[in-house]
């Protein structure tokens, strides 16, 4: 009979009475396999609790209407600002969030084919100015309410709650449709490769589904790493693809020599790519180029299309809710969207328009749905390159799973924050311990199913599909839209109530007059998109049920959005919010000054020595903007900056300092260095104000002037990283630009 030693720790392993791990049994075994036993049974338990309701998250009585039967504004206001959504996003994620997903890398070919490249390139810019202002505006909510449900709670908040309704179920079901039809973009996307085609397309839509479920179940961390990775892979991609694109469109490929501008040209033969270049009213081989396709209703149907690209953009502000520093991450954040429409889109599309005709065939719009529909793997494919078409069509697949791991993210918290307001129903809001709308998840992952229309056939599959892209086109319109109003609205509540735009901790870098520009803007895509819809291209030609199915693909989101609207404001009477009663208290982050001082004083801290000195430097001469030459103020400031610059600009600080020895020469560098020594050194001091020993203050003032015309002429050569100074802004009198120098100069310290 074996003895086996017990632990007396309650701690240590198992507790009291557990068989210690270097205890034998009688068979020869240690006890340890008991332990990890009971290790996994205690990782499974975790698991299970992991779902559980959040303790902490706030499940007492709720009020489902005001005591006068209407909707509850102040219990909607408290849950959405005290959800127990868990904030682990950090600023790099929110920066990488939805970047470029189907929308860009394949239905920018049905853009291209109704439209041409001339119309392609205006509709993509006038969406993205529209989504620049938007994102400003969102920008600045977010960071001042990071509530949940963001944009759909501006709405309910600033507008009317009936609005705020119909936009947060218009935007959930944009995101529950958009699951499906990124599942099988994918499915369709993988069949580029032979092996893969000849695979049941349901095996694919299987493998994607779990995929993407599997990364939204690690939470908001899981999806957020996700989609860094994922959008880092895009972002090398395209600029890739961007520099391949100029080199091809330059004579430099293998096929095909020098492309510049030849269609964009009308009237000219293109040379016929394996017999994919078509057009509907002649023979293969024949005139397709020319700026613009179908005249001006071909611009106006690339608004949809383009909206659609750029869909997931506002996403950033729905993460507010689940950063950790709303206040330090999303303002960066919201400024890097310029650089993204401009480099990602705007970009990479002029590359695109100069490289792919519009009558390709294998183009989306020109009835193609297989893998080979993404303009971008056709440029490459006509240059008779070989490898990298398989490279762009993984970084298309990715996109498009990126894309689907967003849909669940967005529709799920959504359709959760709907919940928190009373507007959809109560188990939505659930919280799990992890901080997951876990059962919001678990509904937004059933709509993935509808994926498996693919097993339909190609035609079912493809009526199917255009019918889910009908309610999902329209959405983005009007969520935008409805951003710029509710930031509009939000300005005029704000001043009413006695509130300064100092207060705000960010504001919108184009003010209200952006969000005017906005709203006005998506108001005209709509009208734009209506008259497509009500006369289509092709309208002469079509029969009254077509033209009828027509209009009812281009416009359904609109009429879903009004009869959730009407009803909702019928049965709960819900007013238009007034200025003056709005809420602007409830969720709001509120900045300690000393706070914010001493997390900024821990940042730069951190930096490292040749941006202190960068940015010391930028700080004093935005200075220099608000002071004229010959105040106390001017010449104290700039006698601190001389004092300063010396050291800076020897070339052990020059190699360390990358933005200034990019637009200075090692000779300007040591020019500068002697010119601020000889400035200190001769400048007199307050003590001997006329030392003999010192030149004719003349002299001085002349060295002044010209240390100015130096700095104003080098930092006016890079104005993206300083703020130029100008000499003509120092208001300075030629005259008595001495005398006034040296009478100041006395006062210096």
């Amino acid at each position: 009979m074996s003895s086996k030693p017990f632990n007396d720790d309650p701690e240590k392993d198992g507790g009291y009475g557990a068989p210690s791990p270097m205890s034998v049994n009688s068979g020869g075994q240690t006890a340890t396999l008991h332990v990890e036993d009971q290790q996994k049974g205690l990782m499974m338990s975790r698991l299970v609790d992991s779902f559980k309701r959040d303790p902490n998250a706030s499940s007492g009585a709720r009020t489902y209407k005001a005591e006068d039967g209407g909707f509850d504004h102040e219990g909607a206001a408290q849950r959405t600002a005290n959800s127990g959504l868990a904030r682990k996003l950090k600023g790099r994620h929110l920066q990488m969030i939805a970047i470029g997903g189907t929308g860009l890398f394949v239905t920018s070919g049905a853009a291209l084919s109704r439209g041409g490249p001339a119309s392609l390139i205006i509709a993509y810019g006038i969406i993205g100015m529209m989504l620049f202002c938007t994102v400003q505006a969102l920008g600045e909510m977010a960071v001042i309410f990071p509530v949940a449900g963001s944009f759909a709670a501006y709405s309910t908040r600033f507008i009317d709650p009936a609005w705020g309704f119909a936009m947060g179920w218009n935007y959930a079901v944009l995101w529950l449709i958009v699951l499906p039809l990124e599942i099988v973009a994918a499915s369709i996307t993988v069949s580029f490769w032979p092996g893969a085609a000849d695979t049941n397309s349901a095996a694919w839509v299987t493998i994607f589904f779990v995929l993407i479920v599997s990364i939204n179940l690690f939470g908001v961390r899981g999806y957020g790493e996700a989609e860094f990775v994922f959008s880092i892979i895009k972002v090398i991609a395209v600029i890739g693809f961007i520099l391949l694109g100029i080199v091809l469109n330059c004579g430099g490929g293998p096929v095909g020599g020098y492309i510049g501008d030849r269609y964009w040209k009308p009237n000219s033969v293109l040379p016929d790519y394996q017999g994919y270049i078509q057009n509907p009213d002649a023979a293969p081989g024949s005139i397709v180029s020319g700026p613009f396709n179908n005249g001006f209703k071909g611009l106006c149907s690339v608004f949809v299309t383009a909206a659609f690209s750029f869909a997931g953009t506002e996403l950033v502000g729905l993460a507010a809710a689940e950063s950790d520093n709303p206040r330090k991450t999303l303002p960066t954040a919201i400024k890097q969207v310029f650089w993204r429409i401009l480099l990602f889109y705007m970009a990479s599309l002029t590359i695109v328009s100069l490289l792919v005709p519009y009558g390709d065939s294998r183009l989306l719009g020109a009835g193609s749905t297989d893998a080979k529909a993404s303009p971008f793997v056709i440029a490459i494919e006509n240059a008779s390159i070989s490898v990298l078409p398989s490279i762009m069509n993984v970084v298309v697949l990715i996109s498009v799973l990126s894309v689907g791991n967003s849909a669940v993210y967005g529709s799920s918290r959504t359709l959760a924050a709907l919940a928190e307001q009373n507007q959809a129903p109560r188990i939505l809001a659930y919280i799990d311990r992890k901080g997951r709308p876990i059962v919001s998840i678990g509904i937004a992952s059933v709509f993935g199913l509808l994926g498996y229309v693919v097993a339909g056939g190609p035609k079912t599959s493809s009526t199917a599909l255009n019918w889910l892209y009908s309610l999902a086109g329209l959405s983005s319109i009007f969520t935008w839209g409805s951003i710029c109003l509710a930031h509009i609205r939000f300005r005029a509540g704000w001043k009413k109530q006695g509130h300064s735009l100092d207060e705000l901790a960010f504001r919108s870098q184009v003010g209200v007059y952006g969000s005017w520009v906005g709203f006005i803007l998506n108001c005209l895509v709509l009208v734009a998109q209506f008259w497509t819809a009500i006369w289509p291209i092709g309208y002469g030609s079509l029969t009254s049920t077509e033209i009828a199915e027509s209009f009812f693909l281009a416009y359904l989101a609109a009429p879903v959005v009004l009869l959730c609207y009407f009803p909702y404001k019928f049965y709960f009477k819900t007013p238009f919010m007034r200025s003056h009663n709005m809420d602007l208290v409830t969720g709001r982050r509120e900045h300690d000054t000393a706070e914010l001082i001493e997390e900024e004083m821990m940042e730069k801290r951190s930096w490292p020595m040749w941006k202190r000195a960068y940015k010391y430097i930028k700080e004093k001469l935005k200075s220099f903007q608000s002071l004229g030459a010959g105040t106390v103020e001017f010449m104290s400031a700039l006698k601190s900056l001389l004092d300063y610059l010396a050291p800076c600009f020897n070339e052990e600080e020059m190699a360390d300092m990358p933005a200034l020895e990019r637009d200075l020469s090692r000779e300007q560098s040591k020019n500068l260095e002697r010119s601020f020594s000889r400035i200190k050194a001769l400048a007199p001091s307050r003590s001997h104000p006329f030392n003999p020993n010192t030149p004719h203050f003349r002299t001085i003032a002349w060295m002044l002037d010209a240390i100015l015309d130096q700095l104003g002429d080098f930092f006016r050569k890079c104005p993206d990283e300083t703020v130029g100074l100008d000499p003509a802004k120092a208001n300075i009198d030629e005259e008595h630009k001495d005398i006034r120098l040296g009478e100041r100069w006395n006062t210096l310290s």
